[in-house]
């Protein structure tokens, strides 16, 4: 147990630095940090324009969906960079637990993506004057880290599907392009087509963008329990379908020799 934990907390961290190391600040920011804030004020100001809702409704989904940006990249990346290093044949031969192995790498992409969202409601506040009660701050961060949890998982099956195909950032574009369009970020639900609509209850965000829009509003968390464990369970089968695809096209390709082929 004690290897088990080593390799997942301490592995997933190593790996993760290995990995992204080489971002210097001045794009580190500008991406991660800086991104969200654009992306609320871009929607913020259309949606002003349109007369649809309130800067906060806007400030609260764009902020959400931003976590996205760095669970699908950082998931993709922190297993198809390894085939792009040359080194996943050399991390597939350790007899690790697979488990330990990729489900630690998932752990720093998770805080980071959390982060990322958390710049965005900071932008929001800054710039736009969004508030919300001091006492609904920790509600929100439990948000924040289900949506990211959840977007984490999707990135992990991201990372996986990867593994066959040659350029995970088009796949992760793709993604992120069907969270902004149909999970209520930008648009009501409601508004939106019947079969987008039900597709969106099985999409990460969709309801965490929901909770998190009542929390803002003053709702308790026991009121959009629901709503969480949705989230949770998405996050969850996401996770275990994409570290079970991953399994799957590992032993393929040990069997094929295509590891290290795009």
């Amino acid at each position: 147990m004690k290897t088990w934990l080593r390799i997942f907390f301490v592995g997933g961290v190593i790996s993760f630095r290995a990995l992204f190391s080489w971002i210097r600040p001045s794009i580190y920011i500008p991406t991660m940090l800086l991104g969200p804030t654009t992306q609320v004020l871009f929607f913020a100001y259309l949606g002003r324009t349109a007369h649809l809702k309130s800067d906060s409704w806007f400030v609260v989904g764009n902020a959400v969906q931003s976590a996205s940006v760095a669970a699908l990249f950082g998931m993709g990346f922190a297993i198809d960079g390894e085939r792009w290093t040359q080194t996943l044949s050399a991390v597939l031969a350790t007899p690790a637990n697979r488990a330990a192995l990729f489900l630690g790498r998932a752990l720093p992409v998770l805080v980071n993506a959390a982060v990322t969202a958390a710049t965005g409601f900071l932008g929001g506040a800054l710039l736009l004057g969004f508030r919300m009660p001091w006492s609904q701050v920790p509600a929100l961060a439990l948000v924040l880290l289900l949506a990211s949890f959840a977007c984490t998982g999707l990135g992990m099956l991201t990372g996986a599907v990867g593994l066959r195909m040659r350029d995970v950032p088009i796949i992760a574009n793709l993604t992120m392009a069907v969270l902004l369009i149909f999970c209520g970020v930008n648009i009501p639900l409601d508004k939106l087509p019947g079969w987008m609509h039900r597709t969106a209850d099985w999409l990460p965000m969709t309801h965490s963008i929901a909770a998190a829009r009542r929390i803002a509003e003053g709702a308790s968390l026991r009121s959009v329990s629901s709503e969480l464990l949705r989230e949770l369970a998405l996050g969850l089968t996401y996770l275990l379908v994409g570290f079970g695809l991953m399994r799957f096209f590992e032993q393929e390709g040990r069997r094929l020799g295509t590891l290290d082929r795009a």
